[in-house]
């Protein structure tokens, strides 16, 4: 589907109307949240009416709708303001954005290895798994030291569709199954790309260029088999010294 927050990834507040309500859940007529998925967390926010607010708990996808699931039981009617959090928005895009880096170089320096599973958590830290056969520690985690150079770079964060039968014809644009976003109903698939680095297949949400994120730093790599490696990953915003 086309997502709002794709469309729009700097609008968090939205003025919109009540689509259908339930006790404890609601479905709106635009929503700004990302509902999640791909190993990314879903949006944290609030919706307001008037005379009531209520947090935004989760969500779930119920007869073609995208309930928004509250923390109360009340029923929502009318006009109303849906809020995302903006330092929640802005830590999952960063670490997002980061996975795709860390993504790429691997991808690069492994001929070709897959990712095997993402998820991404709370606290601006995530793990990815890789088909990588072989490969130490060591040669993993030297590319901390390439990922912040990429970082520090700013390089522009791109947005695209294109055909399902494109996006699979090319290789390494899909690299997991699992995390690759649902195609939209007119056939097609949401590709991001870091200009000049990497382009791959992803649903969630991402900065507009590297430098909106502070630097990573790799935590532990663990070996899940002959054929896995996970890489933990995590937000490094510990105050630099002058």
């Amino acid at each position: 589907m086309h997502l709002f927050c794709h469309e729009q990834p700097e609008t968090l507040t939205v003025q919109t109307d009540v689509a259908d309500a339930r006790p404890g859940k609601v479905a709106l007529a635009q929503t700004p949240f990302y509902p999640g998925g791909g190993g990314q967390l879903a949006d944290r926010g609030v919706i307001r009416w008037r005379g009531g607010e209520a947090k935004v708990l989760g969500f779930e996808v119920s007869a073609g709708k995208l309930w928004h699931l509250l923390d109360g039981q009340g029923e929502v009617a009318g006009a109303v303001e849906a809020a995302v959090d903006p330092d929640f928005r802005r830590m999952m895009r960063q670490i997002h954005t980061d996975t795709h880096i860390l993504n790429a170089l691997v991808f690069q320096a492994f001929d070709g290895a897959l990712v095997t599973g993402v998820q991404m958590a709370d606290d601006g830290t995530a793990r990815m798994d890789f088909d990588v056969p072989g490969a130490d520690s060591d040669r993993l985690r030297a590319l901390e030291g390439p990922i912040n150079d990429l970082i520090r770079q700013d390089i522009p964060v791109n947005f695209a569709y294109v055909p399902m039968h494109e996006a699979q014809a090319e290789h390494g644009l899909i690299r997991s199954r699992s995390v690759a976003p649902p195609p939209t109903p007119d056939g097609k698939i949401r590709i991001v790309e870091i200009v000049g680095l990497d382009r791959q297949a992803c649903g969630g949400t991402h900065l507009a260029s590297t430098g909106q994120s502070p630097p990573i730093r790799i935590l532990k790599i663990d070996n899940k088999g002959r054929h896995n490696r996970r890489v933990r990953i995590g937000l490094d915003t510990r105050p630099t010294s002058s």
